[in-house]
């Protein structure tokens, strides 16, 4: 670790897990290539449908620069719904439970135990080198259980906040290809957001030429 910052310091985590802030571990090149390949060949599937890849349309009007699709359930501002109503009304694809099981390895990793985490549902966002996550909280999940956050393809700077607003103090952590990043607990609703993506530094072994994929994990607490 480099440098660390309440105010927005960026540093660079190497080596072992890290915890960023109670609860907010993150664990740097945990996937490997391997893993990481499986994983695009499987979004590039999902991405196909039946509810494709597509850019989520904000209650004011507003169109979001990542592209999402959907597992298990489908999130739309703000609410689950297993079906797409806001794109084409189409059944979402399942949350696969191999995916599940990678979920529960890394809630594991991050804190020693996976406590029966049981997910649900993915997002799974696409980031090209102009899109950019503004800060937000994970809210919609009637669940308190850890969201898994998993990164692939382009580097990019990942905003870890406050549960209190969506200023200061936050922490800025750059995300590489194969990293996971794993928030429960005291930061589970932690306000973050992802203010910029290098575009071009990921490595093309990994079955993409450009962009970042970030596969997150949720229990949703719905039936």
């Amino acid at each position: 670790m480099t440098g660390a910052g309440g105010g927005g310091a960026l540093f660079r985590l190497s080596g072992d897990r890290a915890e960023v802030a109670p609860g907010a571990v993150h664990v740097p090149g945990w996937l490997p290539l391997e893993r990481q390949r499986e994983l695009v060949a499987a979004c590039r599937d999902w991405a196909r449908g039946p509810v494709p890849l597509r850019h989520t349309v904000l209650p004011n009007g507003g169109v979001m620069s990542v592209r999402t699709v959907c597992l298990g359930w489908h999130w739309q501002p703000y609410r689950y719904t297993r079906t797409a109503d806001d794109v084409n009304g189409a059944r979402v694809a399942p949350f696969p439970d191999w995916l599940g099981d990678l979920g529960r390895a890394a809630v594991a990793e991050a804190y020693g135990d996976d406590g029966g985490y049981a997910p649900d549902a993915a997002l799974i966002n696409f980031y090209d080198g102009d899109s950019r996550m503004g800060m937000h909280q994970d809210r919609e999940e009637r669940s308190g259980a850890p969201v898994v956050s998993l990164s692939i393809g382009d580097t990019c700077v990942f905003r870890f906040g406050n549960t209190e607003s969506r200023g200061r103090p936050y922490t800025d952590v750059e995300l590489v290809s194969g990293d996971l990043f794993v928030f429960g607990g005291p930061s589970r609703f932690a306000h973050h957001g992802v203010p910029k993506v290098y575009a071009g530094t990921g490595d093309p072994a990994v079955g993409m030429r450009s962009g970042r994929l970030n596969i997150t994990l949720r229990e949703t607490g719905l039936r």
